[in-house]
């Protein structure tokens, strides 16, 4: 299976994606924003993005709508990791959710932003059935947010 990425357009990157970090940057969270902070695999350097931050039965969740992106590259090369609101920096640890594990997190992140991110999904929305679901899940890479204590 080929690695699925969809490229964001020109207003995603220079209109919307800057709205909301900066919004976000500010201390103002758009629907459960947050900026996503990952060290660069390569370069070491920290590369930022807005991210939608789901919380769902008591746990926390980024899911990439787009597929395999630069950020999740990075954040499976083992690079460092911070969720940032205004000032607050917040160190994590990002696991990633593999096979079944994965379908509730999409449903309820479509639950939660479809009108968003809808798009992205393949035509399969928060009440499909679980095996379109899973049919699609090797295409968009989920993880479960964990608090990591600076060393």
């Amino acid at each position: 299976m080929a690695t699925r990425y969809l490229r964001p357009g020109w207003f995603t990157t220079n209109v919307f994606n800057r709205l909301v970090a900066g919004l976000t940057r500010i201390g103002m969270s758009v629907l459960g924003s947050r900026i996503l902070a990952v060290r660069g695999r390569k370069t070491g350097q920290w590369r930022t993005t807005p991210v939608n931050l789901l919380t769902h039965e008591g746990a926390r969740y980024l899911v990439a709508p787009r597929g395999v992106t630069q950020w999740v590259r990075n954040v499976r090369a083992g690079s460092d990791v911070e969720l940032r609101i205004g000032r607050r920096r917040e160190p994590v640890a990002l696991v990633e959710l593999e096979g079944d594990e994965k379908i509730p997190v999409l449903r309820a992140y479509l639950r939660r932003w479809k009108m968003e991110i809808g798009a992205f999904f393949q035509g399969v929305g928060p009440d499909a059935p679980d095996p379109d679901l899973a049919a699609i899940a090797p295409g968009y890479p989920a993880f479960r947010v964990e608090t990591r204590r600076p060393v």
